[in-house]
């Protein structure tokens, strides 16, 4: 099973990766998509 972001679906070929729980499910989330996950969308 490849891993990918949640967010922004790069694989863990691309990215470096943090787990986390969304929703109620294990996730992975992508350090460069985790600062819009903080901080919202501007």
């Amino acid at each position: 099973m490849e891993t990918k972001c949640f967010v922004c679906e790069k694989t863990d070929k691309e990215v470096v990766y943090l787990k986390c729980i969304h929703e109620g499910k294990e996730k992975f989330v992508c350090v460069r998509c985790l600062p819009v996950l903080i901080h919202g969308a501007h």
